[in-house]
């Protein structure tokens, strides 16, 4: 299958306004990116006294305001929603946006102070990744079949309908770096593969890791987009790039910060052109983009001028 290049970009939504939000919504929908991104965490990551705005009521009020873009969360873990009533949100929210623009990010989930504060479950790590299959398992019965029962170990659902339906079956993105249990999870169910940002410099480790765990499940695997969360730093020159890197390190620290000197995509529009070419020779083919910058419009706008005309 021959994947287009996808770009994708995340909304301002820690210490941000909807006011912020939305104007950024508008503006990349405008400006011809294909999707926009929010994180879902119920604390602004780090601390939990950061504000931030909830992804899918966020996600809802962005599908009234724009046209085109597709909109995602990177990504959505188990047992914040029954994933029954997610499912029903998601498909709510695909009729305000029209197009069949959803993309249901989803993924195993971290952060655990936020699921203690909020009485959400927080079990081992196998247990939520087993949770997450049943919530994939459920979520596409629910959007393609009349009548949905699903025994699972932690979600239940009996003779379950769900109307309207999607205008088409939302995208499922799987998010997260785990090589075996994860990774088979989205050879199974996801129609795109997303890589931390974290592990951006293992990229071409992390995709021969699913190519083998597609195989193992009798997958194609260029059945599943390959997708990296990914630090922008794009400069009218390298100059100028290079002091921007430095203060992206210092904002972002070791997780959108990791490797983005060496492995990551930044400069001036020329080597970051070269920088998405390095990544689509591994065989990735779809960025979730937070553009460095107090106000990401700008540095937006510079990529959608100068970058989106010669990959797209």
């Amino acid at each position: 299958m021959d994947h287009p290049l996808h770009f994708g970009v995340t909304l301002p939504q820690i210490k941000r306004s909807w006011q912020e939000a939305r104007a950024a919504a508008e503006c990349f929908d405008q400006l011809g990116f294909d999707s926009v991104w929010v994180c879902d965490h119920l604390y602004g990551v780090p601390m939990p006294q950061l504000p931030i705005l909830e992804a899918w009521s966020l996600l809802a009020a962005v599908a009234a305001v724009t046209e085109k873009v597709k909109l995602g969360t990177l990504v959505t873990p188990p047992f914040f929603r029954n994933p029954a009533v997610l499912a029903k949100q998601i498909a709510s929210i695909d009729q305000i946006a029209g197009g069949g623009r959803m993309i249901a990010g989803l993924g195993g989930g971290w952060f655990e102070a936020e699921f203690q504060a909020y009485g959400a479950r927080f079990p081992s790590t196998r247990e939520r990744l087993r949770a997450l299959d049943e919530m994939t398992q459920i979520m596409k019965a629910l959007w393609t079949e009349e009548r949905t029962t699903f025994l699972g170990q932690h979600f239940q659902v009996k003779d379950c309908a769900l109307e309207p339906k999607p205008e088409q079956k939302p995208a499922i993105l799987i998010g997260g770096s785990g090589e075996k249990i994860l990774m088979g999870i989205a050879a199974r169910q996801a129609d795109i593969w997303n890589n931390m940002a974290v592990f951006q410099g293992q990229l071409e480790h992390k995709i021969a890791a699913l190519r083998a765990r597609c195989v193992e499940e009798g997958r194609d695997p260029e059945d599943i987009t390959i997708s990296q969360q990914c630090t922008v730093v794009i400069a009218p020159d390298d100059a100028t790039a290079k002091q921007q890197l430095e203060k992206a390190h210092k904002v972002y620290g070791g997780h959108m910060g990791a490797s983005l000197e060496s492995h990551g995509i930044w400069g001036d529009p020329a080597r970051v052109i070269d920088g998405i070419e390095r990544h689509r020779a591994l065989g990735c083919t779809m960025f979730v983009i937070e553009f460095f910058g107090r106000d990401t419009r700008t540095p937006a706008t510079l990529f959608a001028e100068h970058i989106l005309p010669h990959l797209k």
